[in-house]
Order: structure tokens, then C-alpha cells, then sequence
């Protein structure tokens, strides 16, 4: 006989109610394969719990929101343990098994390997785009800079001119 231990949890994560704050929950009745009533929760905004099931087949987990705002739900599930009371495990039973388990560490690494590429990239982004500021920063100086110097150059040259005619016209 196989049983399955599956530990469930969800959480009402965000209530669409603008101006009303709102403790309402959600029901949620857990059924098994053959339409026996595992859970019932009402009025819950967060719920973990644990069941066994000793039936294959399909599970139903149906959520019911009695308010009238749309509410956001996180739900999770985790099958955590399988019983075989009447088998005894064997090498040719591992060996499906190990080979799932040498596939999912090729895809782990391979998925590590593009993380790490990725923050690569980000961090290699962030250093230029900070030079590219500082650049940025510097030519703005460097252009007020230059243009005060050019407005004390035209006020200079006006005053000398200025100056030579008033000079000229009073001899």
C-alpha cells in the first residue's frame, strides 16, 4: 500500500479593496479522488496543513472568495513522502532514480552558470553606465566652464572696445 504525505499552504496576498481594509478570508475544501472531503477551511487568510492520502488520482483544491474584492492567493504544494509498506527497495529502482537526479544537477549547474553570467553582465553594465555619468558630469563642467570663460572674454573685449572709442572721441 502507498500513502502520500503532501503538506499544502496558501496565503491571501493582496486584496484589491482600495478606500476598505478587509480581514475577509477564502474557503477551501480539499477533496480526494473518489470525492471524499479531506479539509474544509472558511474565513482563512493563511492556512499550512498537512494530509495523507492513500488513493491515486486527482486531487481538488477549490478556493471560494465570498467578497466582493478580487483577492490575489499564493498556493503551494509539496508531496514530501512516499511509504511502500508492501516493497522493499532494490537497485533497479534507484537507478531511474539516479538518473533523474544526475539530469536535474546538469540543469541546476546550467541554470547557476546563467546567474552567474547574468549578475556578470549587470555588474559590467553598472560599471559603464557609471562612467558614462561621470563623463557625463565632467562635459557638463568642462561646457559651463567654457562658456563662463567665453561671456568674461566678450565682456572684456566690449569694455576694451568701448573704451578705445570713448578714449579717441574725447582727444
Amino acid at each position: 500500500m502507498k500513502e502520500i504525505l503532501s503538506t499544502s499552504l496558501f496565503v491571501v496576498i493582496k486584496v484589491d479593496a482600495s478606500w476598505h481594509y478587509t480581514q475577509d478570508g477564502v474557503d477551501l475544501v480539499v477533496k480526494g479522488p473518489s470525492g471524499e472531503q479531506i479539509h474544509d477551511f472558511r474565513d482563512k487568510t493563511s492556512e499550512k496543513f498537512d494530509f495523507v492520502t492513500r488513493h491515486k488520482g486527482v486531487h481538488q483544491f477549490c478556493f471560494t472568495n465570498k467578497s466582493p474584492y478580487h483577492e490575489t492567493i499564493d498556493f503551494d504544494i509539496h508531496v514530501s513522502h512516499f511509504t511502500y509498506y508492501d516493497q522493499h527497495a532494490k537497485d533497479e529502482h534507484f537507478n531511474p532514480l539516479l538518473e533523474q537526479v544526475s539530469k536535474l544537477e546538469e540543469a541546476l549547474y546550467n541554470i547557476q552558470f546563467e546567474q552567474h553570467w547574468l549578475e556578470a553582465q549587470t555588474e559590467r553594465q553598472a560599471i559603464v553606465n557609471e562612467a558614462m555619468s561621470r563623463r557625463a558630469i565632467h562635459k557638463a563642467f568642462f561646457e559651463s566652464a567654457a562658456l563662463v570663460g567665453a561671456s568674461a572674454l566678450q565682456v572684456y573685449l566690449l569694455r576694451r572696445l568701448f573704451e578705445r572709442k570713448l578714449g579717441v572721441t574725447r582727444v
